[in-house]
């Protein structure tokens, strides 16, 4: 049965967060709106896959269907079979924004009886063209789905649930672009720091600093449309580093790549398809690199690490002498030329002082005390709050808001509550999850409490209430170094045995200097009233 039925067949089992991601990558609009509607592929896929559409099809389409597929010899076809009923359905799910969420599940579940025996053709026609745009890590990196239950799937294996996005092999990325005609391709796109990129990457690969994306957005714009520009050069020149196929490399260390996710919720959100990661990120290529030998001389790959001056580099120590190869010669890809500039850009900004949320010289971490003007200790215990710099991403913190989505479902007037009496203060800002994604929304602050209120992109003017958070329960407010407008609070409630932290939010709040200073005084003369 699981040859060509997939294991863990059920709600929100791994299957079905495959689909996502596969849905995700070709048509992400459809994607993102399903993803608004809360509606996952177990919802409405469930029986599809677990009947092959024996549920909803007449028996003549189900066996052409099954015919077809048995004939495939690929049991992740049945994938891109799903995939194409969906896409045939597009237009008219999309026109669905009124229909309640049951609804829209109700008319997916019964989309496959609409096919006709006159369709099969069509069907796996467009299946197979889909599947060919589709990278090969798809199949081999979720193989155990399918076949014995001794090679079923093992307890490491990463939570699909968790995917930003479609993951890729390093040695995908090197063999792809290596093969001439058709097939997947990849623009490969490295989010390091300048100064990590400079040491070695990959020599085809287009650099795009992460770090930009909050610290100089209008620069960070400028490089994303020289990043698509560059794309599309390559691919007219038949440059190999040309590729439809965007394909975003980290460093592979998760506290670094934080801000890479950032850059590639951007481009999710803009609806990009074809939008993957590198798994494991240069770490996993420079180590993929050394396992094959690649110094060895039958091997193909020698050219593909290289420094900013395009030279060849060791894979033991990426700014080692390159060797003498006068191949190397030409490798310089049209990308690494049209970044130098950027580069450079780059490295200044990052070597720019950023002062601290409150414009000091060094960085502070300090608790208020009784000799502060405003600060005193609260609650019969030592004093917990406190606003400083975070220079570490903090990997054991409770994420964000402590209520799920689907918990904030109170709608309100965006306008109507800046105008509220009892707001204080208003700052426009974006609201920033642990995936990276981020959402525009309003930080509203009263004599008591902050708001959160996050936009409905489809319902102008209007928000959900995302946050309610009591100012007395604020125990710390942080900022990166690196990036001062993200800014992090951090909830909960304070005993004689210390802090216990209950939820943290971030946001992106321009002028966020302003921002902390207004709501440090309004938590200050909240703490002064309980003290009182």
């Amino acid at each position: 049965m699981n040859k060509y039925i997939p294991r863990d067949c059920s709600q929100k089992g791994r299957p079905f967060h495959l689909f996502r991601l596969l849905i995700q990558y070709h048509e992400p609009e459809l994607c993102s709106y399903l993803d608004t509607k809360k509606i996952t592929p177990d919802s409405y896929a469930l029986n599809w896959l677990g009947s092959l559409f024996a549920c909803y099809c007449s028996i003549e389409v189900t066996q052409a269907i099954w015919d077809g597929y048995l004939q495939q010899a690929d049991p992740f076809f049945i994938y891109f079979l799903m995939l194409i009923i969906l896409v045939n359905a597009k237009e008219v799910i999309l026109t669905q924004e009124s229909d309640s969420k049951e609804e829209v599940i109700q008319f997916l579940q019964n989309t496959p009886s609409s096919l006709n025996i006159e369709d099969i053709e069509d069907l796996f026609s467009l299946a197979q063209y889909y599947c060919s745009k589709t990278p090969a890590s798809f199949r081999k990196d979720n193989h155990h789905l399918f076949g014995s239950t001794l090679l079923g799937i093992k307890d490491d294996d990463a939570d699909l649930s968790q995917a930003l996005c479609l993951a890729i092999s390093v040695s995908e990325i090197l063999q792809a672009n290596q093969l001439q005609g058709e097939g997947v391709r990849f623009f490969v796109v490295d989010c390091r720091p300048a100064e990590q990129y400079n040491a070695g990457h990959l020599a085809t690969a287009f650099h795009l600093d992460s770090d930009l994306m909050l610290q100089n957005p209008s620069e960070f714009a400028q490089s994303v449309k020289s990043l698509l520009e560059a794309q599309k050069q390559s691919i007219e020149s038949g440059s190999i580093a040309g590729g439809e196929h965007l394909c975003f490399m980290g460093s592979g260390r998760e506290e670094e790549d934080m801000y890479m996710n950032m850059v590639l919720a951007h481009f999710l959100q803009k609806n990009k398809e074809y939008v993957s990661i590198a798994s494991g990120g240069f770490m996993a290529l420079q180590q993929h690199l050394a396992d094959i030998n690649v110094d060895g001389p039958e091997n193909g790959y020698g050219h593909w690490i290289a420094s900013t001056s395009g030279s060849r580099s060791s894979i033991n120590s990426v700014d080692g002498e390159s060797p003498n190869g006068s191949n190397d010669r030409g490798m310089k890809s049209l990308v690494n030329k049209m970044t130098v500039a950027l580069k450079t850009k780059s490295v200044n900004v990052k070597e720019k002082v950023i002062s601290f949320i409150e414009n000091t010289s060094t960085p502070v971490d300090r608790h208020v005390s009784s000799s502060d003007r405003v600060g005193k200790p609260y609650r019969g215990v030592k004093p917990v709050f406190s606003i400083g710099d975070e220079e570490e991403y903090d990997t054991d913190e409770i994420d964000s808001s402590s209520m799920s989505d689907d918990d904030r479902k109170e709608v309100v007037n965006i306008q109507t509550w800046i105008n509220k009496p009892d707001v204080k203060h208003h700052f426009p800002c974006k609201e920033v999850k642990e995936s990276g994604h981020m959402f525009p929304s309003h930080l509203l602050v009263t004599a008591t409490h902050m708001y959160c209120l996050r936009e409905i992109v489809s319902r102008k003017g209007l928000a959900y209430i995302q946050s309610r958070q009591a100012l007395n329960s604020v125990v710390k407010i942080t900022s990166k170094k690196k990036h001062p407008e993200l800014i992090t609070f951090k909830y909960g409630n304070s005993s004689a045995s210390g802090i216990e932290i209950l939820a943290i939010e971030r946001y992106l709040i321009p002028n966020a200097g302003d921002a902390t200073k207004a709501i440090k005084q309004q938590i200050m003369k909240v703490l002064d009233a309980l003290e009182s």
